[in-house]
């Protein structure tokens, strides 16, 4: 079959004992990193002696990756930081390319991460080297001009959402939907209860709030104090409820944490709780989330929470990006409807009255919410990583025999 076929390729070609296939993986964001790490693990169920080398984070290396560079080397957010790290990260780039061509890989995968990995997808394919990209850029929300770069990177890509194979119909890029891992992995909490009682938040009949200010350090300068804003003129709305709103505050880490706390000083609130790397269990226990743009409003979605987005560029980024995109939405729960089902507020929208009324309308509106999020997370229960690691093996056996071409090491 295909995919016995991809695994014994290098087998086929006289290698003896090395690796039945040599994969290079690139992920430069957590959630990138989640993805890849488990893509690595269903390779390997179909592929044993598989060898994993690149750049990923702690999910990825206790998979198995051979770290080149780390993951957080790389992590960069907006269009500014890169442009002041360019030296570093090209030198990275450099760095992986040369340990790919040493370890002659049979194939890439870029995971996310479209900055970064495109120019080295587009460097490795004209070198004969087997190019996946694992998560479409997002095509549906800039021109469509910016689709026709793409098949110069890559030869497959793997989508996480049903809309987006439609887009690559007249590319030359093959396009697999796989659905979303997340999908597979989260439910609405069973026990809410119980998890609201172990990170000691809400009484009976509470209302419990999630802030989720976002990971990134430029994340918290831009949105921290708008999110705590919004959520306290919140917390005030609903003092006349019988049990009024708790509010959990995600932190990614003991710094952001600290950062949120000297904020939360500042204020003169003492009934917060901010909890330390815990962001899935804090959307789990919540009725309501504010939310910033990314992967956690769809993780939101999952775990049936209804939110309010937001997001901030910064103002050279945003000036760049605006006249680019023709999405309506940026929040993933919409994108997936077609339609508006929870608020967003971008650039100087972030404002926290604004936002906090938007949380007060989307409580009436909970239980249709959580209705529309559950069909919605049906269609991406696909068992993600299976599929792609499947289509990744498929395409290496149904493809051209791999080329002899060295790698060069230069970008």
């Amino acid at each position: 079959m295909a995919i016995e076929a991809g695994c014994t390729s290098a087998a086929r070609r006289g290698e003896g004992s090395r690796p039945a296939l040599r994969f290079g993986l690139v992920a430069g964001e957590p959630s990138g990193d989640r993805l890849g790490a488990g893509l690595m693990v269903a390779l390997e169920r179909r592929c044993p002696n598989v060898r994993f080398l690149g750049a990923g984070g702690p999910a990825m290396r206790a998979a198995g990756l051979e770290v080149v560079v780390p993951a957080e080397a790389l992590t960069m957010n907006g269009l500014l930081e890169p442009l002041l790290n360019l030296p570093r990260l090209l030198r990275c780039r450099r760095q992986l390319h040369r340990a790919f061509a040493d370890a002659a890989i049979d194939a890439f995968v870029g995971i996310d991460f479209n900055g970064f990995n495109l120019g080295l997808e587009r460097s490795l394919k004209r070198r004969g080297v087997p190019v996946t990209h694992y998560v479409s850029p997002s095509v549906y929300a800039w021109r469509p001009g910016r689709l026709k770069r793409f098949h110069r990177a890559m030869d497959q890509v793997l989508t996480l959402y049903p809309f987006e194979p439609k887009l690559y119909r007249d590319s030359p890029v093959a396009a697999v939907y796989v659905g979303h891992p997340l999908a597979d992995e989260l439910r609405p909490a069973v026990d809410r209860a119980g998890l609201r009682k172990e990170l000691g938040v809400g009484g009976a009949g509470a209302t419990v709030l999630a802030v989720m200010p976002g990971s990134r350090p430029s994340e918290l300068r831009r949105l921290l104090r708008p999110f705590l804003d919004a959520a306290l003129r919140f917390q005030a709305s609903q003092s006349a409820t019988p049990s009024g709103v708790a509010v959990l505050v995600a932190a990614v880490d003991a710094q952001a944490a600290a950062t949120i706390r000297a904020e939360l000083a500042v204020r003169g609130c003492e009934d917060v709780q901010v909890v330390v790397n815990r962001s899935t269990d804090v959307l789990a226990a919540a009725d309501l989330a504010l939310i910033k743009s990314g992967t956690g409003t769809l993780e939101a979605m999952l775990l049936g929470v209804p939110m309010v987005v937001a997001y901030r560029l910064d103002p050279v980024s945003a000036a760049v990006v605006r006249p680019l995109l023709r999405s309506r939405w940026v929040a993933l729960p919409n994108l997936l409807a077609g339609e508006q089902l929870v608020p967003e507020f971008l650039q100087q929208a972030v404002e926290p009255a604004a936002m906090a009324g938007a949380l007060a309308e989307q409580l009436p509106r909970a239980a249709a919410l959580r209705e529309r999020f559950e069909v919605l997370a049906a269609a991406l229960r696909q068992g993600a990583s299976d599929r792609a690691a499947a289509a990744i093996l498929e395409g290496l056996a149904d493809g051209p025999a791999r080329r002899d071409i060295p790698i060069s090491t230069g970008v």
